[in-house]
């Protein structure tokens, strides 16, 4: 797993790539969170076009970005996520909290 960040203005974008399993959480976690604290971005985007595996953790990764942004008063897109993993995404409950986009990342 490699993950890439662009900050442009207000908004964070992480592209992530390869599987995201218990130990790259982690580590996509701790510089993620870094990245916002010293930015406080308006928008955070986790780009998983790259990502061909997720496990659980990959949805607490992203519940747990969620509710950072939501504390720094900003707000979470999950872009470009294959079909796949879409569905897990999706059937966890995701859906609901607004975050996943099907538009494509420019």
């Amino acid at each position: 797993m490699s993950a890439k960040t662009v900050l442009k203005g207000n908004e964070l974008t992480v592209y992530l790539t390869g599987e995201i399993d218990h130990h790259s959480a982690r580590n996509i976690r701790e510089m993620t969170d870094s990245m916002i604290q010293q930015s406080q971005p308006r928008l955070l985007r986790l780009n998983f076009s790259g990502v061909s595996f997720m496990d659980s953790s990959g949805i607490g990764l992203i519940m747990g970005r969620y509710r950072m942004m939501k504390l720094y008063g900003g707000d979470l897109r999950v872009i470009n996520v294959p079909s796949g993993l879409r569905r897990i995404m999706e059937m966890s409950g995701l859906g609901s909290l607004n975050v996943l986009e099907s538009e494509v990342d420019s």
